[in-house]
Order: C-alpha cells, then sequence, then structure tokens
C-alpha cells in the first residue's frame, strides 16, 4: 500500500488539474477589436467578399444572453430562422402585461442581433500576430449600418462602394471608445477605394481562407423550442402553460421594439457568461 501512496497522489494531482481548468468557449475563427484598460481600441480590417456558394458576405444571428434566478441563458434565437422562440413570446407578455417591471425584464432579455462577416485583419496593434489573416468578425447593429451608409449613401455627391469588393472596397477602421460608460463606435470610418492586394494570385489565396458563414445558421446551432423553453422555465424559475406549445405561424411583427435602456458555477465560467451577455459590437 505505501508503495502505491506515490502513485495516488499523481492520480490525485491529475484529476484535480481537470477541475481547475476552465472550459473554453472560444470560437478561434472570430476576431475582436481588443481594447485597452479605459475602453478604447483601434485596427483595420477589410471585408470579404460572399465565400464560395453563398449569396452574402454577412449572416444575421439573433440570440438572447441574460441571468436568471436559475443560472445564465445564451441561446441563439429560433426567431433567425422565422421561427417561434419561447423568449420572445414570453417577452412580448412581459411588454404588454402594462407594469413598468414587466418592460423592465423584457428589456434585460430582449434579442441582440449579431452580424458575422468574412474579413483580413489589416492592423491589430494589440495582438499584431493577426495581421495577414483570415477571420470572422462579429459586429451589431452600429457597424453595420456603417456598411448600409457607404453601399447607400444619403446624398447625391456621395458615390456607393460594395465594402465587401475586392478592388473597389474599402478598409474598415474600427475606433472604438467608452462614451458615458456604454461602447461606441461612432468615429470607426472606411478609408478611400482601394484594391486588396496588388495582384490575383494573392487575392486568390485570400478567398480560399474564407469561412463559409451559413455554418452559423446551421440546425446544429439552434436548440428545439422545446429545449430552449424548458431551459427558459429553469433559469427563470417559472412554469408556463404547456398549451403554448401549439406551433403558431412566425410573425417578426409580433415581436415588441423593445428599447435599450442605459443602466453554483466556477468564477471563471460565471466572469465568462457575464461577459458573454453584456458584451456590445
Amino acid at each position: 500500500m505505501k508503495q502505491n501512496r506515490q502513485s495516488q497522489l499523481a492520480n490525485l494531482t491529475t484529476e484535480l488539474e481537470k477541475t481547475q481548468t476552465v472550459t473554453s468557449y472560444v470560437d478561434d475563427r472570430i476576431w475582436k477589436c481588443e481594447r485597452d484598460k479605459s475602453g478604447n481600441g483601434y485596427s483595420v480590417i477589410r471585408f470579404l467578399p460572399p465565400s464560395e456558394g453563398e449569396d452574402l458576405p454577412w449572416v444575421r444571428v439573433w440570440d438572447h444572453g441574460f441571468q436568471g434566478p436559475g443560472g445564465w441563458y445564451i441561446e441563439n434565437s429560433l426567431t433567425t430562422l422565422q421561427q417561434n422562440d419561447p423568449v420572445s413570446e414570453y417577452n412580448t407578455s412581459l411588454w404588454n402585461n402594462g407594469t413598468q417591471a414587466g418592460k423592465d425584464q423584457a428589456r434585460k432579455q430582449k434579442r441582440r442581433l449579431n452580424y458575422y462577416s468574412n474579413i483580413l485583419v489589416v492592423k491589430d496593434p494589440a495582438n499584431p500576430e493577426n495581421e495577414g489573416e483570415v477571420r470572422i468578425f462579429r459586429y451589431g447593429k452600429k457597424i453595420f449600418d456603417k456598411i448600409n451608409d457607404v453601399m447607400n449613401p444619403e446624398f447625391e455627391d456621395e458615390s456607393p462602394i460594395n465594402p465587401f469588393d475586392f478592388w473597389t472596397g474599402a478598409n474598415f477602421k474600427i475606433k472604438v471608445r467608452m462614451v458615458e460608460g456604454f461602447v461606441n463606435y461612432d468615429k470607426s470610418e472606411f478609408d478611400p477605394i482601394a484594391p486588396l492586394a496588388g495582384s490575383d494570385e494573392e487575392l486568390q489565396s485570400v478567398w480560399e481562407k474564407q469561412y463559409l458563414l451559413n455554418d452559423f445558421l446551421a440546425a446544429d446551432k439552434f436548440k428545439s423550442y422545446g429545449e430552449l423553453k424548458a431551459k427558459l422555465n429553469r433559469v427563470l424559475g417559472i412554469g408556463i402553460d404547456d398549451s403554448e406549445d401549439i406551433a403558431t405561424p412566425f410573425d417578426e411583427s409580433d415581436e415588441p421594439d423593445i428599447p435599450a435602456q442605459a443602466s453554483g458555477e466556477s468564477t471563471e465560467t460565471l466572469s465568462y457568461f457575464q461577459k458573454l451577455a453584456n458584451e456590445e459590437y
């Protein structure tokens, strides 16, 4: 028995290390503009054209991220696929129940809009090893509005630009600031039109490294209505009448326009979910 003590100690040490290892939830394909301690960040990227077999240079995904008494709810919304989603239905009932508390909770649990595009990282001062790499950029409505602004200019003296074009697109300078406690992209802007590279061979090499964005819309990225409803009930500690399981035609106009308002897991896991739920693009 004494002879086995060293082996037992080694086994216990190994198991202890396993319990202290934080599970990685990070998608290494996704690039982010890293911000400093003051919340500021700067990078230059180039949006890339649609990958082979895909029609658009972006995909749009709705999700929810919030914490309830029963834990965290971080899930993609079925409304992305034009299907009914239990959180959207519950938020609608909260918003329409006539109470401020209902509106406050619905606002906390509102849908978040995410866009995904292929990019070339042109300049990344915080992580220069990323420069020249093809990655996926996740961003929100604020940046998408800037894309839309150059594609559909407001004034007649401005010419439309396709920022996703290899030859007549433009680099995008991401300038992140903290304004009154919120992430702000107002100073981000496109450079003048310029080709991405000097030769067709270089462009072909970039294009071949692009990712299929439709993977974000694959069935395995979404839980079923029943699974999501069960998780919602568990997170909020509620019981919803099973009659609500009856399928009804999806109508996105039923989703209330909820405006934003200023305002037993491991510490590492809680920190991850807190960051994910509060993330702004």
